[in-house]
């Protein structure tokens, strides 16, 4: 639908862009991204006529864009800039009103009714026809933007260019119009050419993403093409850390802050901030943790605070066992965002725990353990499918800089540690009869303090893989033992 080729221009002498070639496909959100003074603005306006290109050409649906005339050109395609003024105190429907003037014939333009109902959707679609009959100038700043906004839909455009359209706008003012414009791009084919500034929205509603550095082309393509960590370090000049978006299959983009002194220095996870009564064992840290856990609260990766293994009976059973731990935290006065939740039927009078350190790591490990519920896993499918209390639920503290890939690994070792535990003491399936692996409802913790050395493996034979394996090893056998000696004694 457009078509730009070898695109030049700026303002007086001095060239802003230089050379561009892209294409825009109708029913495309397309993207423009850069630092401030990348040329983004002076992009848009050259695509919409308002600065003549001194190099190259801008086509529309074939046609250059400077054949066209400004009523032509208005029908085609609508502006929605950065900041709109305001010259006079028209209200809100007065002022969308102005989106039909392209659609207006003759001296003494008649008001037709498709012209009434342009401006009735577009109003309805913004969420701007409860302030029709207000002055413009009594309204906030994000709700003028969305005026604006239904003033360029109300003129019916094929395409619309918009400078930042989320700027003034709070977050679900954000997500509406943004959802909108999507909408509108599948189901009507409107092509939306957009500056943003938030890399995180461009990736999530964007098909594809120009960025830009200095007025050139540094990247075109889709946003997992386009968003990736050294591009974009390099193009902002700031430290930049990229992850997917934990729903949809887009890359999201996190600032990294400088860190203080204090927030560098090292800390130590041990035996000493653990505590113990006869419904619970918590572990409180004196700083968030980066965790990644099979918990029943704070499953999932997050930066947790407090540890909790909580004592049920064997035969407990609530429908909604999570809110029922939500519970039990706030009574004690845990705070649910920051903690990581388990629960277990094992006494935990027979909890093992075990500091080991290895070169430049220490791991702490918290181990309860106990077999009613064995599984193989190799035939679990032979089992039914009840769900009952963890039995063995393995806490693993790093005091280290973890990589991604170190919690993954870390998750791998700590299993084939507790395995190995398993195979040591002969337990049982007790349907099987073969050698179990684990029980049915097991749960895992990763936390680590990120600080300190860094840490990228956490394999069998690191470093840090070796202090997993005899903390959680040794823990395990301990807390099974432990358990086996109380069962006897009852």
């Amino acid at each position: 639908m457009i078509e730009i080729e070898q695109l030049s221009g700026g303002y007086d002498s001095k060239l802003i862009v230089h050379e561009l070639s892209f294409s825009v496909q109708k029913g495309e959100i397309f993207g423009i991204l850069g630092p401030n003074g990348s040329g983004k603005t002076t992009l848009l306006k050259m695509i919409s006529g308002i600065v003549p290109a001194s190099r190259g050409s801008i086509a529309v649906d074939g046609r250059q864009i400077k054949e066209y005339t400004p009523k032509e050109l208005a029908k085609k395609l609508a502006v929605l800039p950065q900041m709109t003024p305001q010259a006079f105190s028209y209200t809100v429907r007065e002022t969308v009103a102005l989106g039909r003037y392209a659609h207006q014939n003759g001296i003494f333009p008649v008001w037709r009714k498709e012209d009434e109902q342009a401006v009735m959707k577009a109003m309805k679609q913004t969420g701007t026809l409860q302030f029709a009959e207000s002055s413009i100038e009594q309204l906030s700043g994000g709700e003028r933007q969305r005026v604006f906004l239904a003033q360029a839909l109300a003129q019916e455009p094929e395409i619309l260019l918009l400078d930042e359209p989320t700027n003034h706008l709070d977050l679900s003012f954000q997500k509406e119009l943004l959802d909108l414009l999507k909408k509108t791009a599948n189901d009507a084919g409107l092509t939306v050419i957009s500056i943003f500034h938030d890399l995180n929205l461009a990736s999530l509603y964007c098909d594809r993403l120009l960025l830009m550095e200095e007025g050139r082309m540094s990247g075109l393509g889709l946003p997992s093409e386009v968003l990736k960590e050294e591009s974009i370090q390099k193009v902002y000049k700031t430290a930049i850390h990229q992850r997917p978006h934990p729903e949809v299959p887009k890359p999201q983009m996190s600032i990294l802050p400088e860190k203080t002194a204090q927030e560098e220095a090292e800390i130590r996870i041990d035996e000493t901030c653990v505590q113990q009564t006869s419904e619970w064992i918590s572990l409180e840290s004196p700083i968030l943790l980066k965790t990644l856990s099979a918990g029943v609260i704070g499953a999932g990766w997050g930066w947790h605070r407090s540890f909790v293994n909580r004592h049920v009976d064997k035969n407990y059973w609530h429908d909604a066992y999570k809110e029922d731990m939500k519970v039990f935290l706030k009574r004690y006065h845990f705070d649910v965002n920051e903690t990581v939740g388990m629960m277990t039927a094992v006494q935990l009078d027979t909890a093992a725990c075990r500091f080991v350190e290895v070169e430049d790591v220490s791991v702490f490990a918290v181990v309860t353990a106990g077999v009613g519920n064995a599984v193989d896993v190799s035939r679990s499918i032979e089992h039914n499918r009840a769900f009952l209390p963890g039995t063995i639920n393995t806490w693993v503290f790093a005091n280290g800089q973890l990589s991604e890939e170190a919690f993954v690994q870390a998750v791998m070792t700590a299993t084939e540690a507790k395995v190995k535990a398993l195979l040591d003491k002969q337990v049982k399936d007790p349907l099987t009869n073969s050698q179990a692996t684990g029980t049915s409802t097991d749960s895992i913790l990763i936390a680590a303090t990120q600080r300190g050395a860094h840490q990228a493996f956490a394999g069998t034979i690191s470093p840090l893989g070796q202090a997993i394996g005899k903390a959680v090893y040794e823990c395990t056998v301990e807390a099974l033992e432990s358990n086996q000696r109380g069962e006897k004694k009852t």
